[in-house]
């Protein structure tokens, strides 16, 4: 079968992948679309260390095709939402509702994968889901039963950047109606952020970004102001232009230790900044202490502090009643054969998202 394997110097398409069939307690599942996420790029660029050959992708739908022992609440045939999360479901995070601390839900379930002409060689698992192929085995809990109507080349994009935009605007953040927001970067998790504000009730959310053509969207996706950072000799001089005292929420969503500091300096008092953009894990960023003694907060934010089983399905719902836009976040389709175009497109921001299919 066909995938995107990154052996640590490049990332390439081959089609003599084999995955095992699924072990107790896991599903296997048939990709049908896969969104091209900033993460699966850090890996390529080093960004994020993982162990290689792996194979990439973790921003997937499809149809589960087996289902391992123990598994009932999925069947084969159901349409499925994936998520990153292997959790569990029996330490004291998931017994307290956390499953994105669960100290075993990163890397399960380790090795799923050889290829054809190195049976014997074992490929790594990226985030758990490895979606960047036709066929992929993950733990049941991942497994998110969906609307078979929703469209797989959007319902893609819920378990990573939906999740984690619109869940760090409502779970993490926890905005209010008539709240302030300020959103730096208008990419996919950006504009999940934004329309988690929207639907959380925010009365001014402003959009920053470098690249002014992405105003339109980021209005469509529920900004109700735009900032071009190019343009502006000071960011944070153009968004207090519009709030004066500063906003409730800012949101980082580049994985810049300059942008970082900006979200800090933009907040009101008892604001909080939320950082949800990946920088290199050894990056350090700034800030005054003084300004943080007015109740002021920054946040880390794994997955949108999400519970994927809960959350997935209710983003499924919101989107089947309108209130969630997900086929406007697909700006371009590829076949996973043009995985190096939809990664330069994704590289260069030409694109909102880029969906794979197989």
């Amino acid at each position: 079968m066909k995938g995107v394997i990154f052996d640590g110097k490049s990332a390439q398409v081959v089609d003599d992948l084999a995955v095992r069939a699924p072990e107790p307690g896991e599903v296997l599942v048939r990709i049908a679309a896969a969104g091209l996420c900033h993460s699966d790029l850090s890996v390529i660029d080093g960004t994020i260390p993982f162990p290689v050959p792996v194979v990439l992708g973790h921003e997937g739908a499809g149809t589960v095709e087996a289902v391992g022992p123990g598994v009932t609440h999925v069947v084969p045939g159901d349409h499925v939402a994936l998520s990153t999360i292997a959790n569990c479901g029996t330490c004291a995070e998931c017994g307290r509702g956390r499953p994105t601390m669960c100290r075993k839900a990163i890397g399960y379930p380790g090795k799923p994968f050889t290829r054809a002409s190195e049976p014997r060689t074992p490929i790594h698992n990226f985030a758990s889901a490895s979606v960047f192929a036709e066929r992929t085995v993950v733990k049941a809990v991942q497994a998110v039963r969906i609307d078979p109507e929703i469209p797989f080349t959007s319902a893609a994009l819920i378990g990573c950047s939906v999740v984690t935009g619109v869940g760090a605007a409502l779970n993490r953040a926890r905005i209010r109606m008539g709240d302030s927001v300020a959103v730096i970067g208008c990419g996919g998790i950006g504009l999940n952020v934004i329309q988690g504000a929207r639907i959380a009730g925010a009365s001014r959310i402003i959009a920053v970004d470098a690249v002014a053509a992405k105003e339109p969207l980021a209005r469509t996706f529920g900004a109700t102001d735009f900032v071009d950072a190019r343009a502006a000799a000071s960011t944070v001089d153009a968004v207090r232009a519009l709030l004066p005292h500063g906003v409730d929420h800012a949101f980082e969503c580049v994985g810049h230790t300059g942008l970082i500091r900006q979200a800090v300096d933009l907040l009101d008092r008892h604001g909080q900044a939320v950082l949800l953009g990946m920088v290199p894990v050894t990056a350090e960023a700034s800030f005054r202490p003084a300004e943080l003694f007015l109740d002021k907060s920054i946040l880390g934010c794994r997955y949108g502090s999400s519970r994927p089983q809960d959350d997935i399905a209710r983003y499924a719902g919101l989107y089947r009643s309108g209130q969630l836009l997900l086929d406007e976040l697909v700006t371009a389709v590829y076949p996973v054969d043009d995985f190096e175009r939809a990664a330069d497109d994704t590289h260069h921001a030409r694109v909102a998202r880029a969906v794979l299919t197989f």
